[in-house]
């Protein structure tokens, strides 16, 4: 006798849900969920000025949840419904049941050969759309928060508010429609396996193009920027590189052998690229970074991303050698020799670790795309990178095609959603608020044992009970963020 879970004609099984593929969907998507929360709010809250570690972690805290409201209001159907232009979709809710419980389908990704006879059928997972819905939110989601890495330590946390609903329609959702939605990429054969240009790319140019409009940190802290917790920050990256197991191994919409195929893909890079990065720093600077152990393990991430199911794993060591060193070269070397780059405030550096390095690794595909791997996923048939001949030159130049236009988009929407908001609030925040940081800017410190001279008034924030009050009343201490200070 079967239990009624294994039952397959109950209204909640339906004949065309497989539960293994749904399984791992919804995982993988809790996986890349848990990249950004908590694993960049820790990161980000860690690898800054201590005085700045409340703000850093709450930006991305809040992109968290701005994208997903967004993204089931109107979002998801923009980058994965009807099409409205080759580059964009039809918005619309995805809220309703009748939406929700139906099998998954992403309605412009069938493909049809030149004489209009189909190559390959629309894409419909064995599971319903909201897995589907809540899998692509949390791929959003980590881009604004990428994003956010090269403005922390000034942005005005009121116009990051209002730009992070703003890039989501009309940056975000672009990119996606137009590589993953069946938009004029799609269907030309642009390959980004897993977000190498739908989220590394457009971060890294959006997240420079945003530094340059919002200005630069204050001096002192452009200067002396050192991080308040290296050990957190390691738990932060360490959750970031675990999550990315369901980064890339979501992105066939099935527990397939492709996904365990750009899961091992995923790891070798990473782990790679961390050696050659740590290697270059031992070599050039006398001394390992665990800093920069964490930088070479993002470039090594994202230069596989967009290829991790499509190269073999000798390729995934190859791209790891140059993900490890190419971004350091560009971090390391070419950033201090460019009046441009030095000229912009890229906190975070995201520039190198995402747009370099998701330029780089959508570049490698075009050139080590494995046919027979290419035919597991991909709309478009005989696609393979230039290495196997046949038409993998005109692949490697589809590549660059394509990251020229997502680069071009996002210089151009970052630049008008900014200049839009500055004509209502102040991109960049005052300099008395620059001073003093988070206490600032939010009431609140993240370290309570400890401080830099602010004083905390626990009335004005929140702490109004009476015993409390009570305790620190007539006391010779100053009050310090939720703790206190001995003054001696």
């Amino acid at each position: 006798m079967t239990t009624l879970a294994y039952e397959e004609h109950l209204p909640a099984v339906p004949p065309w849900l497989n539960k293994g593929d749904n399984a791992w969907q919804m995982t993988a998507a809790t996986l890349v969920g848990l990249q950004s929360m908590p694993g960049l709010v820790i990161l980000y809250g860690s690898i800054v000025k201590k005085k700045w570690a409340v703000n850093s972690a709450f930006m991305a805290l809040y992109a968290f949840a701005a994208v997903l409201i967004c993204w089931v209001l109107v979002c998801y159907r923009m980058a994965f419904g009807h099409k409205l232009l080759p580059f964009w979709g039809k918005g619309a809710p995805a809220l309703g049941q009748r939406y929700l419980i139906h099998r998954a389908a992403v309605p412009e990704s069938k493909h049809f050969y030149a004489n209009g006879t189909i190559e390959t059928d629309m894409n419909e997972p064995f599971y319903p759309m909201a897995s589907l819905v809540y899998f692509q939110f949390t791929f959003a989601a980590i881009t604004l928060i990428l994003l956010a890495g090269s403005v922390l330590g000034r942005m005005n946390i009121k116009a990051w508010m209002a730009f992070v609903p703003l890039w989501l329609i009309f940056s975000y959702t672009v990119g996606a429609f137009s590589l993953w939605g069946g938009g004029f990429l799609y269907h030309w054969g642009v390959i980004d396996y897993s977000g190498g240009y739908v989220i590394h790319l457009s971060s890294g140019i959006a997240g420079f193009t945003a530094a340059y409009w919002v200005g630069p940190r204050l001096k002192s802290d452009r200067e002396r920027f050192p991080p308040n917790n290296v050990l957190l920050m390691l738990a932060g990256a360490g959750v970031l590189w675990m999550g990315w197991s369901g980064f890339n191994g979501g992105a066939p919409y099935s527990a397939n052998i492709d996904s365990s195929i750009a899961v091992l893909n995923t790891n070798i890079c990473a782990a790679t690229s961390l050696l050659i990065w740590t290697s270059l720093d031992v070599i050039f600077f006398g001394k390992p970074s665990v800093i920069g152990a964490v930088q070479g393990m993002m470039t090594g991430l994202v230069c596989i991303t967009p290829g991790a199911g499509v190269v073999q794993s000798w390729a995934a060591i190859v791209m790891g050698i140059l993900s490890g060193s190419i971004p350091w070269f560009s971090m390391m070397i070419l950033h201090k020799n460019s009046t441009l780059l030095q000229k912009v405030d890229d906190t975070l550096g995201v520039f190198h670790t995402h747009a370099v390095a998701g330029l780089l690794g959508g570049a490698l595909t075009g050139l080590l795309a494995e046919p027979a791997l290419c035919r597991l996923i991909l709309p478009v048939g005989n696609s393979r990178g230039a290495f196997y001949g046949g038409s993998g030159g005109v692949q490697f130049l589809k590549q660059l095609v394509g990251a020229l236009f997502v680069i071009g988009w996002n210089i151009v929407s970052t630049t008008v959603i900014l200049l839009t908001i500055r004509l209502f609030i102040p991109l960049r925040m005052p300099d008395e608020q620059l001073v003093i940081g988070d206490d600032a800017v939010h009431g609140e410190e993240a370290y309570a044992l400890w401080g830099d001279g602010e004083k905390y008034d626990p009335m004005k924030h929140g702490w109004h009970g009476s015993s409390y009050s009570e305790q620190i009343a007539p006391s010779q201490h100053v009050n310090g963020a939720r703790g206190v200070t001995i003054q001696l």
